[in-house]
Order: structure tokens, then sequence, then C-alpha cells
């Protein structure tokens, strides 16, 4: 049996039980883990991912951005993960972005975006397994309304410029 198969027992309805007796209401409830599992069984293994120092720093601003209890993918200067992307001289053809609110492990993350509760079409699971994305950044951090933020960034076609910032726009900041 898959952990995610074993994490399926938890659900109630549209309430996922946690550890130490907590209530998550989900949109889907055990429907949307059903569809991930069989999902996962179908999926064919992607070679891996570059980690890209230049997308970590774009992912590691933005959480640290959104840590005060901002949500979403356009930052408070209206900037979209493409701009953020570019200001550390990663060169893409593609990019995409998935942000995940409140998770505590790796593994909850990554079980998260793949589930992918309440969000039509499936878009984190896309981007996850999408083929064509050959490099990746990542980060996490707290996040004053979730607990925690953790941004992932992909892009196919990935370069990474000569000029990679040393430090971050927030370095000062804190």
């Amino acid at each position: 049996m898959t952990f995610l198969e074993r994490t399926r027992r938890n659900y109630a309805g549209s309430d996922r039980l946690m550890p130490g007796g907590i209530r998550l209401f989900t949109h889907e409830g055990v429907r949307a883990v059903d569809q991930a599992i069989r999902f996962l069984r179908r999926a064919r293994p992607l070679p891996p991912l570059a980690l890209s120092p230049g997308l970590c720093s774009a992912a590691a601003d933005y959480c640290r951005e959104q840590a005060g209890g901002a949500a979403g993918h356009h930052g408070c200067d209206g900037s979209d993960p493409g701009s953020r992307i570019t200001g550390y001289g990663v060169v893409a053809q593609d990019w995409a972005e998935n942000i995940a609110y409140g998770q505590r492990s790796a593994r909850a993350i990554v079980m998260a975006l793949i589930i992918d509760d309440g969000v039509r079409g499936r878009g984190h699971r896309r981007n996850i397994f999408n083929r064509n994305y050959n490099a990746v950044g990542a980060a996490d951090g707290p996040h004053a309304r979730y607990g925690t933020v953790c941004s992932i960034d992909f892009v196919s076609g990935c370069a990474e410029g000569r000029f990679v910032r040393a430090e971050s726009k927030f370095a000062n900041s804190f």
C-alpha cells in the first residue's frame, strides 16, 4: 500500500483527520485523493530536474515576501513568477510556479500539490509532471496566516545567466 493510499483512510466526508485529532476541511474530500492515486499509477517516470540556484533564490525571495500573510502568485510590486525568475539571471522558454501553504514537510507539500484538492484542472500536478520542465528551484518559510509557505519554480529551456544575485532583494529588510 502506498503512502497516499494509507493517507486516504484519514478522510471522513470532506474532512481530513490530521495528527492530534485536528480536522482539516477539504473541498473535494477523498475523491481528489482517489484521482491522484489513479494518476500516479499511470504516470511514467520523468527525467530528473536540474536544481537551479537562481530559481531557488527567486522562490526564497517570494516566500519572504509572503511571510506577512499574502497569498497568490503576484507580488506586492505586481511581479509574476516570470519576472522574479528572470531577475535572478535565469533564462527560460517557459515557466510555472507552485505554492503550497500550511504544509509541514517536503512530503506533505508534494502530496498536497499532487492531490491538488479544489484546483480546477489540477494545475499544480500538471506542473510537477510536465515533461518540458528541465530545472527547478524551491524554498519555504514561515507564513503569518497559514504557518508555512513553500514556493517551487519550474522552467523549460533553462540557462543560468552569468549574473545571479549574490543576495536576495529582501536580505536587509529583516
